[in-house]
């Protein structure tokens, strides 16, 4: 007779039983099982798992494979560790942002190597963005037409002359003016990591001010709802942009 799941204790959701095949490492299979039912919602967020020897015998592993799964899970920030008399390993509710952050620490890393080059990030994005802004003027509404129009006009921090923070706003201001949730998770973190590939120092005034001119005319555009004009303006926009990486970028 196989092994039982351990009886949940109050306040602990149960914990399916899973008997893992040895196909991929045991620790993979916890992690992917336990991480469903997080996202499914079998466990919910705030639920305290249970620990380390109960999930090993649930899933018939060892402790030191079910610690390394809940590893996995808090590297994924699906799962959090309180210690304490009421300690434990909590679920996480998913935060969008910490995904962002995720993916463009590993471009940040990735681009730094021969598999991935700042053209391939600046194509993605040619891609991505013309895109974007002809559905964020289909859909923006009064309060988020404002908030594009606010971030083309961004006055500059004096200590950053170039403006180019306030430039890769817009752009996230934009991608979030969509409505998707999932433009914003592909090109925020790809704007990210085009912030510290280019050397602010070489691009004239004059260039910058066109920035922001470009940026002010797609903006009208989403207000005025004219999709097929802002979808334009932006594809046109992120040429002259690539012009100024191919310029003054760093191409590792």
């Amino acid at each position: 007779m196989p092994p039982q799941p351990p009886a949940a204790t109050p306040g602990t959701a149960p914990v399916a039983h899973l008997r893992v095949q040895r196909v991929r490492p045991a620790y993979r299979q916890v992690a992917d099982e336990l991480r469903t039912q997080i996202l499914a919602g079998t466990l919910p967020a705030g639920t305290r798992l249970p620990n380390e020897g109960e999930l090993g015998r649930a899933f018939g592993v060892s402790r030191s494979t079910a610690r390394e799964a809940l590893r996995v899970l808090s590297s994924q920030h699906l799962v959090e560790t309180h210690r304490g008399v009421q300690g434990g390993t909590f679920v996480s509710e998913p935060d969008p942002a910490r995904v962002v952050e995720d993916v463009g620490s590993a471009l940040g890393v990735l681009v730094m190597t021969p598999q991935l080059h700042v053209s391939d990030l600046l194509e993605a994005r040619l891609l991505l963005e013309p895109a974007a802004a002809r559905l964020a003027a289909q859909r923006a509404d009064a309060e988020t037409v404002e908030a594009v129009r606010s971030a083309a006009a961004a006055h500059r921090d004096a200590r950053d002359p170039s403006g180019f923070v306030g430039h890769l706003d817009f752009h996230t201001t934009l991608l979030m003016a969509t409505g998707n949730l999932m433009l914003t998770l592909m090109g925020q973190p790809v704007n990210d990591v085009l912030r510290t590939r280019l050397r602010r120092e070489g691009v004239e005034a004059h260039e910058w001010d066109k920035v922001d001119a470009c940026h002010r005319e797609i903006a009208e555009h989403v207000a005025e709802g004219r999709a097929d004009d802002a979808e334009a303006a932006m594809r046109d926009h992120l040429v002259e942009l690539r012009r100024l990486y191919e310029r003054d970028g760093f191409w590792t």
